[in-house]
């Protein structure tokens, strides 16, 4: 189980989704926490079964215990603000953007590692479940940390790229599903 199984689940069309990939798992712009931290937490933000427990282990050999948490703590608290905070900036009515949130989201403040990265991971996950609010804010608060717009970038690419692999993935069990079930018919 690792990046390696999930670029040969990669059909001929998209691959340059696994170039992408490989290039990602290799990349220098940030530091190893803050790389693997990122691709797991993009991993749990996509919601793909197979993705998810292909990255795992490979993440789990370059982060520590308390970086694993984080990024699994990042994807998890991300899942219920980008909702939350998605739904404070389309919605017409700007009364609830002057309204606590009333959500419990300690793990933001004492994420157990780096708070900059932590903030990526969030960051990450928050473009792939496309809150631009909350994309405003983690990237201010990287740019308060001192990260460069190159590694900001270079999260969302990751965070872009594990994307497609999801869905790609996902989309060819889906398909291959659909074909069984007609061959069986």
């Amino acid at each position: 189980m690792s990046i390696d199984t999930l670029k040969s689940m990669i059909p001929a069309y998209a691959k340059d989704i696994k170039l992408n990939l490989s290039s990602m798992a290799n990349d220098e712009t940030l530091s190893e926490q803050q790389l693997w931290g990122t691709m797991m937490a993009s991993a749990l933000g996509t919601r793909s079964e197979k993705v998810i427990a292909e990255m795992m282990p490979e993440a789990a050999q370059h982060l520590s215990n308390e970086a694993m948490e984080a990024a699994k703590a990042a994807a998890a608290i991300m899942g219920m603000n980008n909702v939350y905070y998605r739904f404070v900036h389309l919605a017409k009515n700007k009364e609830y953007a002057t309204m606590p949130a009333k959500l419990r989201m300690n793990v933001i403040g004492n994420p157990g590692i780096e708070k900059v990265d932590f903030e990526l991971f969030s960051l990450a996950v928050s473009a792939i479940n496309g809150c631009g609010m909350c994309i405003d804010a983690h990237e201010a608060e990287l740019k308060k940390g001192g990260l460069s717009s190159e590694q900001i970038q270079t999260s969302i690419r990751i965070a872009a790229t594990i994307a497609a692999v999801a869905a790609v993935i996902d989309g060819e069990q889906a398909m291959s599903a659909n074909m069984d079930m007609a061959a069986a018919a």
